[in-house]
């Protein structure tokens, strides 16, 4: 099946979005609008930052700048078109526009999961091999590392798309959702969609799991080195320069598994709806407030730009 074979049956698809709470429809347009650009601008401040200031020319913080870079694209993809319909009567996306928009979503998604396990693998080598860090993670290998990031999540996201576009769509058209997701589109196939599951799965596997589990592995290396450590002071310190890492992925892998896995509607109903915004919205924004507010680093670089402003 062909995307010109596909687009003659369903030239566009009908978001629903939030239509069903129509009292408060004005106040979800303020606070996504203000969670978009708070966002945005929270990211793309911690980017020039971390390029401004020589102290943060660390491998932890090339990490944190893609993962903010990812994240602009993240929500890009998906607040300004929901916004734009917001007050539309019917609010519709076209056939191409609803396969781009799933395929961006999923490569930046996919690709948040590998930059994340690579940090964790920075916090690895940074913990347990303090003495060789700097010749384990060499700059070519972080760029090595990000860049497999991005050609992970690039690949995966092809491999969905193609088997999309082996799906027959009949009608109906309307997707119960603010954005389009691969569970809604499964869901308005006419034809059989075991063969999109099991490549699904297999991603699933081959990412997610993968992803987990070295994170899981990296944390335990890091946890017996830092009980090692005599001092509290010392502890305490190994442990802050973690945190901040170790409350991002808690954030984005458990809201993840509650949408996808717990959902007992194919994400369809209300309630899956609001808790997808948790980790298409709220999690790319509180991501630079993390690392923002728990980290010094990010705070003496803050300072020294202003300074810096301030002479000028």
């Amino acid at each position: 099946m062909t995307l010109e074979e596909n687009t003659t049956e369903i030239t566009h698809f009908i978001l629903l979005g939030f239509s069903d709470f129509p009292r408060i429809l004005a106040l979800l347009f303020i606070i996504f609008l203000v969670t978009y650009i708070t966002t945005v601008t929270w990211n793309l401040f911690l980017i020039i930052l971390i390029r401004m200031d020589s102290h943060l020319h660390t491998p932890m913080y090339f990490f944190l700048s893609n993962l903010s870079f990812t994240d602009i694209c993240y929500v890009t993809c998906i607040i300004p078109m929901m916004l734009s319909n917001f007050f539309q009567k019917q609010q519709t996306i076209t056939f191409v526009g609803c396969i781009v928009q799933y395929f961006i979503f999923s490569t930046m998604g996919l690709s948040d999961s590998c930059l994340l396990t690579a940090m964790a693998y920075d916090r690895y080598a940074a913990i347990c091999k303090p003495l060789l860090y700097s010749s384990i993670m060499s700059p070519s290998l972080c760029g090595r590392m990000a860049l497999g990031a991005y050609l992970a999540g690039l690949s995966a996201s092809f491999t969905q798309l193609c088997a999309l576009l082996q799906l027959h769509f009949c009608g109906p058209n309307a997707i119960n959702h603010f954005f389009c997701d691969m569970p809604q589109l499964l869901n308005l196939s006419c034809t059989d969609t075991f063969f999109v599951q099991v490549i699904l799965a297999i991603l699933t596997m081959t990412y997610g799991i993968i992803d987990v589990l070295i994170i899981l592995i990296s944390y335990v290396y890091i946890v017996m080195s830092i009980m090692k450590i005599t001092s509290a002071k010392g502890r305490s310190k190994a442990f802050n320069t973690c945190a901040s890492h170790i409350t991002t992925v808690s954030l984005f892998y458990t809201s993840v598994i509650y949408v996808y896995l717990s959902s007992s509607s194919g994400g369809s109903s209300s309630t899956d709806r609001f808790s997808s915004v948790l980790y298409t919205v709220i999690i790319p924004l509180l991501n630079p407030v993390i690392y923002s507010l728990r980290n010094r680093d990010i705070k003496d670089a803050f300072k020294r730009l202003q300074k810096k402003r301030g002479h000028c």
